[in-house]
């Protein structure tokens, strides 16, 4: 670290060691529906201990009471299977809930070869209704509230067919509205789950990025802007070529102390949609002003980075055309379904026809990387310039639509 001596000149004392990047001390589960799927499989060994119990006192009234038993056995071993599967696996989920579909469906249908019309037509099926209700439950968490009452309306339909009830008024008989009402309660739970995991997911990005981000900013602090702010201060004192070194030592300090500092960070929060404001304020700094809704101005991720490429040519631009002491003013807008970017500036304009004479010479900054950027994304560009009255870029992009268009 730089420091000034009693006689005002500078030192290098031994840099103080980096702090280490604090561990990972949040960890968030990959799966955010694991813990629903083991909350179904232990309501699946419950149903298995029901659905057992019902076959002892339903036997005597079966006509093949042998072969109940054996669809009893597969029903139990199938389930401690599929409990085990779904409470662990991540990739043969699917299969294991279509296979979940059918087990359940021709277990329904083996109530016919078991019993006779006058049992299975009055009484529920030989799986029960309450162990039928772990297909739906399966279906409802791997893909929602319409799954679920997709196969709850299935499942409600085989039972009224193998029971011979098509025809029975709904308010009679109880299996439909059951399953339909657990169908979309795991569903919308599931849908719960997912939204609050990714959530939590987002927390916990900028949780972490908080805490690097302060400890950048004090090693930063300790370090580089001390000796900016030096260079700073002696070059103004000393004057002449020292001032403009001055000058520049200036503009690189509140640039990093804008890097550094909130305004100035970019989060990843692990989602499509980017906040246009944190991209475009992360080029503020001296001579450039950046102007922002309050509100996040969302885009995707392709379109937002776009968006921000082209504000930086067209920064770049002035930096390398305006003029010594040129100011650059950035503003966004959101429209709802389009986002308006203006850059202008206060130098020396353009005078006419030094656009196309850049395009024959070859130089294809302005066509490409701001037009061409601009008709990608479904909007377009104007150029509004005349030597001395400066430059202004505005930008007109939708938020939504087919790039490449």
């Amino acid at each position: 670290m730089v420091r000034r001596r009693a006689d005002g000149r500078l030192s290098r004392r031994a840099a103080v060691p980096a702090e280490p990047s604090p561990p990972a001390r949040r960890q968030v589960g990959a799966d955010p529906d694991a813990p629903l799927w083991r909350a179904a499989q232990v309501f699946r060994l419950v149903t298995v201990v029901y659905a057992v119990s019902s076959q002892f006192s339903t036997v005597a009234h079966y006509t093949s009471p042998r072969l109940s038993w054996f669809f009893v056995a597969l029903l139990a071993v199938w389930s401690g299977v599929s409990a085990v599967l779904l409470a662990q696996g991540v990739g043969q989920r699917a299969v294991v809930v279509g296979i979940d579909q059918v087990v359940a469906v021709a277990l329904m249908g083996a109530t016919r070869l078991v019993a006779g019309h006058d049992w299975y037509s009055a009484h529920q099926t030989l799986p029960t209704t309450l162990w039928v209700a772990n297909a739906v439950l399966s279906a409802a968490i791997l893909g929602g509230p319409a799954a679920g009452v997709a196969s709850a309306l299935a499942m409600a339909t085989v039972s009224a067919v193998v029971r011979d009830q098509v025809n029975l008024d709904l308010w009679r008989d109880a299996t439909a509205p059951v399953l339909v009402a657990v169908g979309v309660a795991m569903g919308f739970a599931t849908t719960t789950a997912r939204r609050a995991h990714r959530q939590l997911e987002q927390a916990v990005r900028v949780a972490a990025a908080t805490e690097e981000r302060d400890r950048l900013a004090r090693e930063v602090h300790d370090g580089v802007l001390q000796v900016l702010a030096l260079v700073r201060r002696r070059g103004t004192a000393l004057g002449g070529e020292a001032a403009e070194l001055a000058r520049l030592a200036g503009e690189q300090e509140a640039a990093l102390r804008m890097l550094v500092s909130e305004q100035g960070t970019q989060l990843d929060r692990g989602e499509e949609l980017v906040d246009l404001r944190a991209l475009l304020r992360a080029q503020a700094g001296a001579g450039v002003t950046v102007s922002a809704p309050a509100d996040p101005v969302l885009l995707d991720r392709v379109r937002a980075a776009e968006l921000a490429a082209i504000a930086a040519t067209a920064l770049t631009n002035t930096t390398l055309h305006a003029g010594a002491g040129a100011k650059a003013y950035v503003l966004v807008e959101d429209l709802g379904d389009e986002v308006i970017l203006s850059i202008r500036d206060d130098g020396v304009g353009i005078a006419d026809g030094r656009l196309a004479e850049a395009r024959a010479e070859g130089r294809m900054g302005v066509s490409k990387s701001i037009v061409g950027r601009a008709q990608w994304l479904g909007g377009a560009a104007v150029l509004d310039s005349s030597p001395g009255q400066g430059t202004e870029w505005e930008i007109r992009v939708p938020t939504r639509g087919v790039r490449g268009a």
